[in-house]
């Protein structure tokens, strides 16, 4: 028998939830841009499809407004709350600066 899988959540729902756009749309449109990047364990890959899960420990590679973030994802939301309630989903592994 396999273990159960871990929760997981699309990745625009958990953008969009983290509040990283301010609407789901426009989360979707930057995951189908192809220019985030998510890393499990040594894997990393670009994601392109809005319906890729993101897992608790996935970190995300967002580039937002001229800068790049990079975030850990701590949890997982239910519904899209205030921002002291996003900023409980992830936490910032380290940002730089763009061009």
């Amino acid at each position: 028998m396999s273990a159960p899988a871990p929760p997981a959540q699309r990745i625009d729902k958990w953008l969009w939830h983290a509040r990283f756009f301010r609407t789901r749309s426009t989360a979707t449109a930057a995951v189908a841009s192809g220019h985030i990047r998510v890393s499990h364990g040594a894997a990393t890959r670009r994601v392109g499809r809005a319906s890729f899960a993101v897992r608790p420990g996935d970190i995300l590679t967002i580039p937002q407004a001229g800068t790049v973030r990079v975030v850990r994802v701590v949890e997982l939301a239910e519904r899209r709350g205030p921002a002291s309630t996003a900023r409980r989903l992830y936490e910032e592994v380290a940002g730089v600066a763009g061009d």
